[in-house]
């Protein structure tokens, strides 16, 4: 495990994952799970006092599937197994050192280069991911 997590922050992950990136399988919902845990063991930016599942996934304003009807809903026991992938430490590229991500308005829309000033990693699907500017954030490199 590499970050610690309650059974509800386990299903509140599994939420997450689903309402940001359902349309995007099981991979993208992967993806969208390491950058939650990203800013939980980051400490750097707006994440400095990010120490939690809960934190991270509540955090104001940056989220928009906690927002979604898809967050709300119970999560499935395949959801639940994604989430608990990514607590015990998996990663998949390009979201290894991501804090960052969106979705543009279409597939066909190209990433921008930065996102909030850091360099985009790579794009999955309809996300594109960004990671930290090199030298910062230390604890997820």
């Amino acid at each position: 495990m590499i970050v610690n997590y309650t059974t509800k922050e386990l299903d509140l992950l599994a939420r997450l994952m689903r309402a940001e990136a359902q349309t995007e399988g099981d991979l993208g919902m992967l993806m969208v799970g390491n950058v939650v845990v990203n800013r939980v063991l980051g400490d750097c930016y707006t994440f400095k006092n990010i120490d939690s599942i809960t934190d991270a996934i509540f955090q104001p304003n940056q989220f928009v599937g906690a927002d979604s009807p898809l967050f709300y809903g119970s999560s499935t026991t395949s959801e639940k197994n994604l989430a608990k992938r990514i607590l015990m430490g998996e990663y998949y590229y390009p979201a290894t050192h991501s804090l960052w991500f969106y979705a543009p308005p279409s597939s066909n829309t190209s990433c921008k280069t930065t996102w909030y000033s850091q360099p985009l990693a790579g794009k999955y699907k309809n996300h594109c991911f960004y990671r930290p500017q090199s030298g910062t954030c230390t604890e997820i490199y």
